[in-house]
């Protein structure tokens, strides 16, 4: 498996402002087989290709890019060429994926049924897959021994005022009623979202390493999961990869409104639900006070995940998914 981010990528060069090149160690020491190539406009994208049975291009990647490898599905590739979307942008920004040339593409890997949904509507029919997150049990599991916890922790970005009010009315308000001590993980806070943070206590501890959010975890009683307006009103029933990973960790999760409306976990038992910020501070409460309610949430939902969300069960999936468009030829060879 080969991996490939292009030239100068923003987060990339950004991660290397901040913190230079120390800010890699985590991603290396947990990942160290793992090789990421770059690529730019000038690259020999046949090259590249060479060899691949299968080729995934997410949605954040650049449209001459996705139109490229496009082009040389329809010209010949004997690579299966699926494109994955694990964002909001087909429905808070659909302009943004027309700009997208998907001819040539064998299907589309959606991370929830919903934005299938939307796919679906565009005219992609079967050729459509739900691929959902997953963690990765390898990094992301329970600590081998258990030591003293205590507080609240939240990792996520502040995320251009997508959530400010729901983070204030179900993590920062409740916290602080619930007599919990709160740390919070992330970038991309502006000065009004640091000083609402400090106004309610909350302890912004910066940037996280994604490979470190394990041992946080470990160190806390419970996390909050506060979905972006967008996997609420337009996408419902979609949880982001936070919420597999902080289950696999084996803390209790707390969830602000979100419909599973696949059946993916088992609310109430995998993690608890507040429909509003008094139930949220007596969920933590809860939490807080009660050591059997920490080990049924954290016994459930580490058991949902080895169950049925990890990345060995997407790997299957995926592969699953390319055995059967093996068997299918697309639409441009079967008319020709």
């Amino acid at each position: 498996m080969a991996t490939w981010q292009p030239a100068q990528a923003w987060s990339l060069e950004n991660l290397l402002r901040d913190h230079g090149p120390a800010g890699l160690d985590a991603f290396r020491a947990a990942y160290p087989e793992l090789q990421a190539y770059t690529f730019d406009s000038e690259a020999d994208l046949a090259e590249a290709a060479d060899g691949a049975d299968l080729i995934v291009v997410h949605e954040w990647n650049e449209p001459w890019l996705v139109a490229a490898l496009g082009r040389m599905r329809r010209n010949g590739g004997r690579f299966v060429l699926l494109f994955h979307d694990t964002h909001h942008r087909a429905v808070s920004d659909p302009d943004a994926l027309r700009h997208f040339d998907l001819d040539g593409y064998d299907g589309v890997l959606a991370f929830g049924e919903t934005l299938a949904a939307v796919y679906r509507q565009w005219g992609w029919g079967d050729r459509v897959h739900v691929w959902h997150e997953a963690a990765d049990t390898q990094l992301f599991h329970p600590p081998a021994e258990e030591a003293r916890r205590e507080g609240l922790v939240w990792i996520g970005n502040w995320g251009d005022d997508e959530r400010s009010e729901e983070l204030e009315h179900f993590l920062l308000a409740p916290a602080q009623v619930a007599a919990l001590a709160l740390d919070i993980h992330g970038v991309r806070y502006p000065d009004d979202a640091l000083r609402t943070l400090a106004a309610y206590d909350a302890q912004y501890r910066g940037w996280l390493p994604n490979a470190r959010a394990p041992e946080v975890f470990a160190r806390h009683l419970a996390t909050v999961h506060v979905p972006r307006r967008f996997y609420v009103d337009r996408l419902p029933g979609i949880p982001t990869i936070r919420v597999f990973e902080a289950l696999a960790c084996g803390i209790p999760l707390v969830c602000s409104p979100w419909q599973d409306t696949e059946g993916l976990f088992h609310p109430g038992k995998d993690y608890l639900v507040a429909q509003d910020g008094a139930t949220m501070a007596r969920h933590l409460t809860a939490i807080r006070h009660d050591a059997d309610l920490r080990a049924s949430l954290v016994a459930s939902g580490l058991g949902a995940i080895c169950a049925r969300h990890t990345c060995a069960h997407r790997a299957a999936e995926l592969l699953s998914i390319l055995g059967r468009l093996r068997d299918v030829p697309m639409a441009m060879e079967a008319s020709s």
